[in-house]
């Protein structure tokens, strides 16, 4: 049950149209079940209005597939597993309707076929090596309702390919900005825009990137005003903030 679903159950014992008890039989679950190596969260998306995200990695098949078992049998769907082996998604699929993408490591379980998607969200990344990030962060945005452009390996080494998309980002509500190297592309896209950017250092690099490190530093002292930054290589975290801000009160179709 999510905030809307709540909202229209309270609204239903409010006419009169369900009674209190039959509300309450609803709601009544647990707002976590005890699976003994996980503690599955049933009331996030009635707390933050997005249900549980399973990270992946450092998790056993068989204990993503009780973590999903309990998930499905409360009704949820579209459950993204971020950091998943492409052995485990093998395995996964065997039990589950799973779309995977191997690029990303990202898994959607149960996916709904289609989704209405709103407002603007711009995924780009500096070169070709940070896709995978993006298509985390695109991939996770998509899921979470929003409508993803992306603009790929339009780094500052040849600024003109980001400019000739720049009608595209200058509608955007939100621009995810995910680059390695130096990390300059999100003080650019900073300078270009009236949203918020949100830069996402990679890995990619020479041995002074100290695995994006230097990226994330450049990045937090970007010049450009409203830029945040997240971690290195989490492309999952910047489309979920990204996608929050694209579907703030008074967005637009």
């Amino acid at each position: 049950m999510d905030k809307t679903e709540l909202m229209n159950l309270l609204r239903a014992v409010e006419s009169g149209s369900v009674t209190p008890e039959a509300a309450a039989a609803q709601i009544k679950a647990a707002p976590f079940e005890e699976l003994g190596y996980a503690k599955v969260d049933h009331h996030r998306a009635v707390r933050q209005g997005v249900q549980e995200v399973i990270y992946g990695q450092g998790k056993t098949v068989e204990q993503i597939e009780g973590i999903l078992t309990s998930m499905l049998e409360s009704g949820c769907r579209d459950i993204l597993i971020t950091r998943l082996q492409p052995e485990k998604a093998t395995a996964l699929s065997e039990k589950f309707e799973l779309e995977y993408n191997e690029l990303a490591h990202i898994a959607i379980a149960a996916p709904v076929k289609e989704r209405k998607l709103v407002g603007s969200v711009v995924v780009a990344c500096g070169g070709t090596s940070d896709i995978p990030v993006c298509e985390e962060a695109a991939i996770t945005a998509e899921v979470l309702g929003s409508r993803v452009h992306r603009m790929y390996d339009v780094g500052v080494s040849g600024l003109h390919r980001l400019l000739s998309q720049l009608d595209v980002l200058t509608t955007a509500r939100a621009v995810v900005a995910v680059a390695g190297m130096e990390g300059a592309l999100a003080s650019v896209i900073g300078g270009l825009v009236d949203c918020p950017v949100i830069a996402v250092p990679t890995s990619v690099g020479y041995g002074a990137s100290f695995g994006g490190v230097a990226a994330l530093l450049a990045m937090l002292n970007s010049c450009a005003s409203g830029v945040s930054v997240v971690n290195i290589d989490n492309g999952f975290g910047a489309g979920y903030l990204a996608s929050m801000i694209n579907k703030a009160e008074g967005v637009r179709e």
